[in-house]
Parts: C-alpha cells; structure tokens; sequence
C-alpha cells in the first residue's frame, strides 16, 4: 500500500494516516519537520506523540529518499511533505534564486516511493488549503508544491483528499507532470508552511480502509533458463585475503570459519580488505502447492496467504531478525492461492502451483515466467545497490517439492529424503512419502533439463528462487542459502548456470534430512547449526551478522607491523 494523503491545515489528514496504519504492529514515523518552536507547536507535537503511542518510532529526517530505501518493508507514514520540501528549497537556495532547480531530488524520493514494498502513508498539504504567504517565495513554493504533489501522487496506489475530517479517494489522474520548476521572481523565504500534526478523527467517524491498486509486472519469459556464463570469484584477491589473514595480529587459522568467510567476501567483491555490507535485501518466494490439500503438513494451505500478510507488515520472524541484522525483506506472491496485496502479487504467476504427483506445478510457460521473475527481483536488487542477497520461502507444504528435487538430484530414494517439515505425525510422514515417492516418478525423467524439472514438480516460488540465485551469481554478487527450499532452487540454479554455487555459501543447516545432501552435492558447509526449521530466510539472516564480522576482521584488525607486535613469522 502506497498512500499519500492531502488536505488543508487541521483538515484530519494525519489521523487519517495514522489510521490506514491501525493494523500494524509497529509503524516508522518519519517526521521532516523541526520539533523546536513556540510553546503551542510544541504542545501541538506533544500531545499528538501521545496519542500515536508506543507503537510508533519516531525518525527526524529530510532524507526521505535514503530512509525509505534503507527499509522498503517497515510500514512508514511520512508526516508531511510540505516541511520536507522547503527544507530541500531552502538547501538549494531557491528562494532568492529563480533559477535553482529541485527536479532531480523529487524524481529521488518518487523513484524511492515506486520502489517500496511495505505500507507507506504520506501526508502533504494540497495546494491553496495551506497557509502561504501571497509573496514571491510563496508563489514559488506553491508552484513546487503542486508539482511534488502530482509527482508523489503517480507513483502512489491511492490518493486521499482529506476535508473536515472526511476521506475522499481521489479517481486516478491522466495528466502530464510538469518537468521543471515554474520561475518566480523570489525574494523573502516563506516561514514552514504546514503543521506537521492532526488533531485525531472523531470516535464515531472512522475513516475506512481501501483496497489498493497495483499493476502487474510485465516479465517476458522468452529464454529465462538461457543464462550467460558465470565468472567466478577472483582467485587473485582470495589469495591477497589469505595472505593479509596471516599477518594480522593472531594465530593463523585461529579464528576458523571466520578467515574463510573473509576470504570469500574478498572474493567476491574483487578488493581486499573487503568493502563493508551496506544493503543486503532478503526476498521471501511464496506459494502454495496443490499436494499440500491432502495433508502433507501441519499447517493448512490458508496459513500461506495469512503469513505472507504478516511478513508484508513487518510481524514474522525474518522481519524480526533482518532488523537486528540490518537487512531489508520484501515478499512475493509467486503462486500463493488466495488473493494477496497488489504489490506482493505483481510478479504472480497462478493461483497455486499443481500437483507434483502427476507432474504437473506448471506449465512450462509458467515456469519461465517464474524464473525470469526472480532473475528480474536480483536485477533490480543489485542495481539499487544491494550487496549481498538472501532468498527465503513461505508456502504451506513446500518441503514437498523441495524434497522430490533434492532426491532426485542427489539420487536418493524418498524415504531418506522426507523430513518432518513443520512437525508432522507419523501419519503424516507417511502420506508426504508417497507424495514424494510420486513426484521423483515424473523427476526422474527431467534431472538433466532444469527447467522442465521445474515446470514438473517445483512450482512457481521454487522456479522463482532458482532464477533469483542464478542470476545473483550472474551479476557478480554474494548470497546466502537458508534452509530446504531455498538449497533445492539452488540446485537447479546451478544447472542453470554452471558455477553460480561459487557465489553463494550455506547461512544455516536446517534439521530436514534432504539439506544435508543438498548442501553436499553443491560443496558447502554451512555456518550455523541451530536445529532450525523455520525457512522464510531466517537462518541465513542468522549467519548475516558472522558474515558481516568476517569483514571487519579483513579490514580493522592490525597487522603484526601495525600494532608492533611480535611473533607474526
């Protein structure tokens, strides 16, 4: 949901925002106006601090654009874009130069908004409601107003005008975005020229919730499984890593697993010491499978869609931990059988992937509109800058699918291949055997062609996953494997690019049986072991913070030299 609210000083477009954001369990304020001031604007903040609660962060930033692509899923109401906007002009100088041009930073923060995934509210005044003085200055912030207005308002799902506490949403508008800055004659800069803050809706006046629109990406899946050569980590530099490991102020090898990672990283990014992690993205792949209807899991199928939401909002436990971790987390309805939101969905491809049992997820159409999916998510990744990516699952009974790939992959009979998944009872087990026992059948004939194997028994989020992985390799960038699920794509991803497992390292090694032997058929180890079983990314996004220590290592600790230390032969 991307939402931007307008309406005149006091209208209720801040309660109005506070409540499209009801639901979430937290919510990111991003305040762009200065809480210094007279005593009754400061009351003013006060008492509307007070009435959002504990629920609420507060964020003091006119860096709009870097705070909403530094956390695209945290649900964030920006309050309001009036502050924002005069600080940018008072920045360039526009108000005593006529010439100074904005342009470039608010096609910035729209390209930011058009880029976020979780639910973004943003007030801002609408021309001719707010208080501007009729000067030269006032004209040219009137003029820049209605231009970020329309700008915003193009790259938002929903525009709400907001008058005497009354919501109206606002028919979706044809009109051209002017391009540049109307000139003015300036003079005298205009004071700020909207409160930040609403005083809150009436109790028995609610403002409804609206459903969002949201376009459908445009993927071609014209050759999606055709993948150019994968180059490989620099040797060079890992060997310029292993030396500088052996000069910095330790035993060699005394820290294990940890020089190793340094060296990969080293590696992979082609410099040593390495660079700093600066924007790692989780993206979690979701659908739903049609085996899961006759009780291979814990868990209903319905529970699919119910987690996706909850991922969206910031609530399950990849959230939790990519906080903590630094990274951001989007999630994509790849297949997932109930409706989901518009901009989750926008990559979808059905509603449900088929039955394995009769070897029939997808169509092969379908499966290279997955997979060019996820190659088209790591494209876009990497070039906002992203530099190290993780991919996760959500699908009720999708150890299903995984399994049947790794065992016939790794060529292992299904009974050694089936775990418990999300903790099922014998009976269970027994059914989801003989799913998988059914879904190798048709497998088998397909180990050799990974994209018919996909389009066989994987499903649209498995495919999506395995192109997402491929093409991370492809451009040069690390990721981490989770558990199950995302290790079986990684399979067929390596079939689909020859040497992308280069590329990756295992973040965590799950209690499933069938990972450890896809962990060994690609040659990793992996970091942590935890007893973890969860999927959704978490226990790669575990490992993260190792990976980032790795780093540091490489580039803050002293050398022998540096620190005057003996003993470094």
């Amino acid at each position: 949901m991307r939402t931007l609210i307008l309406g005149g000083i006091r209208s209720g477009k801040s309660a109005h925002a506070e409540h499209l954001l009801a639901d979430a369990p937290a919510v990111r304020y991003v305040a762009t106006g200065s809480a210094d001031g007279d005593r009754a604007w400061r009351a003013r903040i006060d008492a509307h601090r007070e009435r959002r609660g504990d629920r609420y962060r507060t964020v003091e930033s006119c860096d709009l654009a870097s705070l909403l692509r530094d956390f695209p899923d945290e649900p964030t109401l920006v309050d309001d874009l009036g502050n924002w906007l005069t600080a940018l002009l008072d920045e360039a100088g526009a108000w005593e130069d006529e010439a100074a041009d904005v342009s470039a930073q608010i096609e910035d923060l729209c390209a930011a908004i058009a880029g976020y995934s979780g639910d973004l509210v943003l007030v801002s005044p609408e021309v001719g409601l707010s208080l501007v003085s009729p000067t030269p200055s006032g004209r040219r912030f009137a003029d820049e107003l209605g231009r970020l207005n329309a700008a915003v308002a193009a790259v938002c799902e929903t525009v709400t005008l907001v008058v005497a506490g009354r919501a109206l949403d606002l028919p979706a508008g044809t009109g051209a975005v002017p391009a540049a800055p109307v000139p003015v004659s300036a003079s005298t800069a205009p004071s700020s020229p909207v409160p930040a803050e609403e005083p809150a809706r009436p109790a028995d006046a609610p403002a409804p919730r609206r459903a969002t629109v949201s376009e459908p990406a445009q993927i071609d899946g014209t050759d999606a499984e055709i993948f150019p050569i994968v180059e490989l980590p620099d040797h060079d530099v890992a060997e310029q890593a292993r030396a500088r490991q052996l000069r910095l102020t330790k035993p060699a090898r005394s820290l294990g697993r940890l020089e190793e990672l340094g060296v990969w990283m080293s590696s992979c990014q082609g410099v040593c010491p390495p660079r700093t992690l600066q924007s790692p993205a989780v993206v979690v792949f979701a659908g739903d499978h049609a085996v899961a209807a006759d009780g291979v899991s814990a868990y209903p199928p319905e529970v699919t869609a119910q987690m996706v939401a909850n991922i969206a909002t910031g609530g399950a436990a990849i959230n939790v931990l990519a906080r903590r971790a630094g990274a951001t987390v989007q999630v994509l309805d790849m297949a997932v059988r109930a409706d989901t939101d518009p901009h989750v969905s926008r990559y979808k491809v059905r509603a449900g992937s088929g039955d394995l049992r009769t070897g029939s997820s997808l169509t092969i159409a379908e499966a290279r509109r997955a997979v060019a999916a996820g190659r088209a998510v790591a494209d876009q990744l990497v070039d906002a800058g992203a530099d190290l990516l993780i991919a996760g699952d959500m699908g009720i009974g999708n150890t299903t699918p995984a399994a049947v790939l790794v065992g016939t992959l790794t060529d292992r009979e299904p009974v050694v291949v089936v775990g418990r998944g999300t903790g099922i009872d014998d009976a269970t087990w027994i059914r989801k055997t003989a799913a998988i026992r059914d879904g190798m059948r048709h497998a088998r004939r397909h180990r050799n062609e990974p994209l018919a194997l996909l389009a066989a028994v994987a499903g649209a989020d498995i495919a999506a996953m395995a192109g997402f992985l491929a093409q991370a390799a492809v451009r040069k960038t690390p990721a981490l494997l989770d558990g199950l699920i995302t290790t079986s794509a990684a399979l067929v991803a390596q079939q689909l690019a020859p040497g992308a497992a280069s590329w990756w390292q295992a973040g965590h090694r799950s209690t499933e049986p069938a990972h450890a032997f896809a962990l060994d058929s690609l040659g990793l180890t992996a970091i942590l072991d935890l007893s973890m079983r969860l999927g959704e990314g978490t226990g790669a996004v575990s490992a993260l913070p190792l990976v980032a220590s790795s780093i540091d290592i490489l580039t803050d600790m002293a050398t022998f030299d540096e620190a005057g230390v003996s003993g470094g032969e």
